[in-house]
Formats: C-alpha cells, structure tokens, sequence
C-alpha cells in the first residue's frame, strides 16, 4: 500500500489541523505557510493525484471543492472584497504536495499575473 500523504493523514486526524469545514466528499483548514491573511487548503476526501489525472468518475468531488471554496469565502467575511482559487499542477505549476487541493487566498490585494 502506498505511503498516505500529507492530507490523508490530516484527514484521517493523525496530524492535526485548523479544520475549518468538511462534508462528505472533501475537508478544509488553514494553511501551515499562508501567503495570504485567508489562505485555506480545500481538499477531496479521496486522494486525486493532481487536477490532470481526475477521471470522469470525479465529477461530483470537483464540483463540491468549488462549492465549498464559496461557502468559506463567505464564512471567512472575504466574499465582498473577493478572493481567489489556485490549483497547482506539478513541479512547474508550484505543486508541494501530490493530493490535490484547492488554494482559497484572501485578505490583501492580490496581484496579476501570479508568480
């Protein structure tokens, strides 16, 4: 059996964690290193590789993280002054951790383009 990754084992609670909300099909918390005042980590239950290797299948969990990316951007107070969503892909897309997950970002000016 593979080794779990950093998220499995904050899912399954053997690392501890900011859990600020989680269903049936993902969980959030607060980012250990945040880059931004609000920078939440929103993450599938099942472990997705990366974004480019969802199947069909995954249809309904990757609509869920966006509905979820809603419900806590409006939790977190920062729906008015907006946000933003970032899913790295790969070592040249910023990827630190092989789950994917979705980066919600808030509380300063963000500037454009990224990185």
């Amino acid at each position: 059996m593979a080794e779990k990754t950093l998220f499995e084992k904050i899912r399954d609670r053997e690392i501890p964690a900011a859990i600020l909300y989680e269903d049936d099909l993902c969980l959030a918390f607060r980012d250990i290193s945040p880059q931004a005042p609000v920078h939440i980590l929103i993450v599938p239950r099942k472990p997705i590789p990366r974004i480019g290797l969802a199947e069909d299948a995954d249809e309904a969990v990757l609509g869920r993280l966006l509905l979820a990316a809603g419900r806590i951007a409006r939790a977190e107070g920062v729906v008015e002054d907006g946000f933003r969503l970032v899913v790295n892909h790969g070592r040249d897309g910023g990827e630190a951790v092989p789950h994917l997950h979705v980066h919600l970002l808030a509380g300063r000016q963000l500037q454009w383009p990224p990185g």
